[in-house]
């Protein structure tokens, strides 16, 4: 059989044991090729393509389910499951998702793109089988640093609970995105060196039946397992060491580099778009590492993602027990950064703006209403970020922004960034959320006060009369070209950069009544709750014309940056086009 032939998992089942051992390879082959010319998680799914060829082969999709933590280790189920030429052909690599998504096919359950949510929703597909009197397995595929989310571990507390078959396989390939951290993981290195044997078990703990099974990425031993607890009546762990990056040596040797990749040499591992530019990310690790180094009470924390923040293996060695990471899970971090903070010291949290979702209740409570001065860096805030619908950066403002004590900074260039960071870091008043700009680094030249303790006073970039431009961050450098663009129509607009994205400068606001018709604000996220919205009800009551400008209410999936910026009118000609109507 070829991979042509593959079209669902029946076309699986006639096939030996050893015939399905030997489509592993094509596929790892396709895999290769693929992520080789077109960038995507490498590590994850070469570690996984016999135990998903396992799952395919005993079980009977898609009346059987299957639900992937995060998901991005399901390349080789859609490959199996109708999708195959999106993995064979370059003119259909785009034609799917890096994610599991039931608009491609029934066997994908759910749009997941975030951590630990697997074992809860396929709680609530199992409750909902006892409830309509169904009978179907149910399979959950958790682990490459899922697990130390806190839904996980809810998820795993109540699913003893749970009726009938529930297979939940732990994944474990000894890594999260880079090296693992905390005590489950080290209960899970216990276990693989106990053949499972050992007497503190986690799973056990939470009343789960429990199976290890050693080599992972064995088909044969796999198949035999799945086939004894495929009808089990109760919920039960397989545990299954499998290797990250299994037969590709470079993603072997270096796991962390190649949990996700762009595009990249097949024969050497090396990066085919290598980027030498330096970034908002790269100062701010330069900036927290001489910190660190001067101040032992500094500590930077990552849930999980250290490259994110620029803090590969030899930053991290550096900063030594400075940096902390608590693995994914995100309200961790949020807490423990207000409780170092509370304690005396500096904390700076950085963050994925979608993945500071998770953590809501952190922020407000535990960070906000105790007024604790930690630092969240918030990374990918921004249209110009990553675009899958699992993954956007747009709503970052609306949650943190109306959160009461928060201050949320948004710099508009690499100097006024740093002088927040500075600022931020060294005050003891506030918690304090700093937007990283998106796009590529700007440098103005420009010098930005160091103190921002004067609350949401907002600065004047230039003072005209008739129109107001207020751009939030990553936009100011736009509002900029709109007036620009408005001079040539006679019109000398007043351009304001915002600074405060958590509070209004009133007294300015007041001051533009007295001589201008119209203010435009331009913000670079959503708009229902965002910065706009701020400005807008404020001068509710008054004459005073507002237009926002920002990114509609929507779940957009992989669009390219200029048609997402035409869709949303965020164009200077657009702008310029719309006060004109408006003003004339």
């Amino acid at each position: 059989m070829t991979l042509q032939d593959i079209h669902s998992p029946a076309d699986l089942k006639a096939l030996s044991v050893d015939q399905l051992n030997d489509l592993a390879t094509p596929l790892r082959d396709a895999l290769l090729q693929k992520l080789s010319r077109h960038g995507g998680h490498v590590g994850p799914n070469l570690g996984a393509v016999e135990l998903t060829l396992a799952l395919h082969y005993v079980l009977d999709l898609p009346t059987d389910k299957i639900v992937y933590d995060v998901s991005h280790q399901s390349y080789v189920h859609k490959m199996l499951t109708g999708r195959m030429e999106a993995f064979t052909d370059p003119a259909k690599y785009d034609d799917v998702t890096g994610y599991t998504n039931p608009a491609e096919s029934p066997t994908d359950l759910f749009n997941i793109g975030h951590t630990s949510t697997s074992v809860s929703l396929a709680g609530g597909l199992a409750t909902a089988r006892e409830l309509r009197g169904e009978d179907y397995r149910i399979a959950v595929v958790i682990g490459d640093g899922s697990l130390s989310g806190g839904e996980a571990f809810e998820g795993l507390d109540h699913a003893s609970a749970i009726k009938g078959n529930f297979i939940i396989i732990v994944n474990d390939n000894q890594m999260s995105i880079a090296e693992n951290h905390g005590g489950i993981y080290e209960n899970l290195a216990l276990l693989r060196q106990t053949d499972g044997q050992a007497t503190c078990n986690l799973f056990k703990s939470m009343g789960l039946d429990y199976r290890y099974i050693a080599y992972g990425n064995d088909l044969h031993t796999l198949v035999k397992a799945l086939e004894e607890v495929k009808d089990l009546d109760h919920p039960i762990v397989l545990h299954v060491n499998t290797q990250k990056g299994k037969g590709f040596a470079p993603a072997e040797a270096d796991r962390e580099h190649f949990h996700f990749s762009g595009p990249f040499d097949r024969n050497t591992g090396a990066s085919l778009s290598v980027n030498t530019e330096s970034s908002y990310a790269e100062l701010t690790a330069s900036y927290l590492l001489k910190m660190m180094h001067d101040d032992p009470t500094v500590a930077v924390i990552t849930a999980g993602t250290p490259g994110v923040l620029e803090f590969g293996p030899e930053r991290r060695a550096q900063a030594g027990r400075q940096f902390i990471d608590v693995g994914i899970a995100e309200q961790e971090a949020v807490a423990l950064a207000s409780g170092i903070a509370k304690g005396g010291g500096k904390p700076y949290f950085g963050v994925v703006s979608s993945f500071l979702q998770r953590a809501y209740d952190q922020l407000s409570q535990d960070l906000a209403l105790n007024n604790s001065p930690a630092v969240i860096g918030i990374y990918y805030g921004s249209i110009l970020g990553m675009t899958d619908a699992t993954h956007l950066g747009w709503f970052d403002i609306a949650l943190v922004s109306n959160i009461p004590n928060m201050v949320y900074l948004a710099p508009t260039c690499a100097e006024e960034h740093m002088a927040m960071l500075d600022w931020a870091m060294n005050q003891d008043r506030y918690p304090v959320a700093l937007r990283l700009p998106g796009g590529k680094l700007l440098s103005t030249g420009r010098k930005y006060p160091t103190d921002y303790s004067d609350l949401n006073a907002y600065m004047v970039g230039h003072r005209g009369s008739q129109v107001a431009l207020i751009g939030a961050g990553t936009f100011y450098p736009l509002a900029e070209q709109v007036a620009q663009a408005l001079k040539a129509e006679g019109i000398d607009a007043t351009v304001i950069n915002p600074r405060f994205l958590s509070g209004l400068d009133t007294p300015l606001l007041d001051e533009l009544t007295e001589d201008h018709t119209l203010v435009v604000t331009i913000e670079d996220g959503v708009l229902d709750g965002g910065f706009g919205e701020k400005i807008a009800r404020y001068y509710g009551p008054t004459d005073m014309k507002v237009r926002c400008y920002g990114v509609k209410k929507e779940f957009a999936d992989r669009y390219s940056y200029s048609d997402m910026l035409e869709a949303n009118r965020l164009t200077s000609p657009q702008i310029v086009k719309d006060i004109l109507d408006i003003i004339k």
